[in-house]
């Protein structure tokens, strides 16, 4: 057996501030590229009703199994050194 002492965990603060700014950056990153797809832009921001705004949630959802998985973290764990 080895006596090496186990990896510390990050501060449940980060993780919780990191999923907050990673979910308002998937948000809005995915609700602009889908409104400006599907015409969705407007002078406030964006709108998106019905497929376009399944297709942003899909996207806000990918980003975090995708980048959570296969890329060591989202982008706001990775910055707070968040990831357990």
């Amino acid at each position: 057996m080895s006596d090496a002492p186990a990896p510390k965990q990050p501060a449940t603060w980060r993780i919780v501030l990191a999923f907050f700014l990673d979910f308002w950056t998937a948000f809005f990153a995915a609700g602009f590229v889908v409104a400006a797809v599907a015409g969705g832009r407007t002078p406030q921001g964006f709108a998106l009703n019905g497929v376009p705004a399944f297709i942003a949630f899909a996207l806000i959802i990918a980003y975090f199994v995708v980048l959570g998985r296969f890329f060591g973290g989202t982008l706001w764990q990775r910055l707070l050194k968040a990831r357990r």
